[in-house]
């Protein structure tokens, strides 16, 4: 799988090379960092959980995601994993990729935002970007039927780049 890094010109974290360990570490300091400023508390497993979406880089499900705290010694049973997801969903740290029942870390956990996301067909990876439906062709049609946006999630399926390479002659 590649890696992703934060392409200014589009906001969105792609398919890119990048330095992976400062990438969990900035992002890690950033939900603590949140978290203390809002008074929300990261437990040991949370943290753990959101360490394990971010050292992916991909979606995982829930049991996937309860296999790798089992070996971390966390604890083994699926309460555990989604009162874990629950909260990180809740406050903005992952999200949750419908056609994978999967959850991925949230590249832009700063700022309220409405995601893209970009799902590699061949290896589930998960490129996340921000969109504005408000003004494209959705929110033209919700502003036609009267009816007021406030939350909305894409998902695109396709192949990334480096899928894209290894097929290529």
């Amino acid at each position: 799988m590649t890696s992703e890094s934060l392409s200014s010109a589009t906001g969105t974290i792609g398919f890119e090379k990048h330095d992976h360990r400062a990438c969990v570490s900035q992002a890690l300091a950033a939900a603590d960092a949140r978290c203390s400023a809002e008074g929300l508390r990261l437990t040991p497993v949370r943290r753990k959980v959101l360490e394990l979406l971010l050292n992916e880089h991909r979606a995982l499900g829930a049991y996937a995601i309860l296999d790798l705290l089992r070996d971390a010694g966390f604890g083994s049973q699926p309460p555990v994993a989604y009162r874990a997801l629950d909260f990180l969903a809740e406050h903005g740290f992952v999200h949750k990729i419908e056609r994978l029942n999967a959850f991925v870390a949230c590249a832009h956990p700063d700022k309220h935002h409405s995601p893209a996301f970009m799902i590699c067909r061949k290896c589930d990876a998960v490129a996340e970007t921000d969109t504005a439906p408000a003004t494209g062709a959705l929110g033209e049609a919700a502003r036609a039927a009267g009816f007021h946006i406030e939350k909305t999630v894409m998902e695109a399926e396709g192949i990334c780049p480096a899928c894209t390479d290894k097929t290529a002659p």
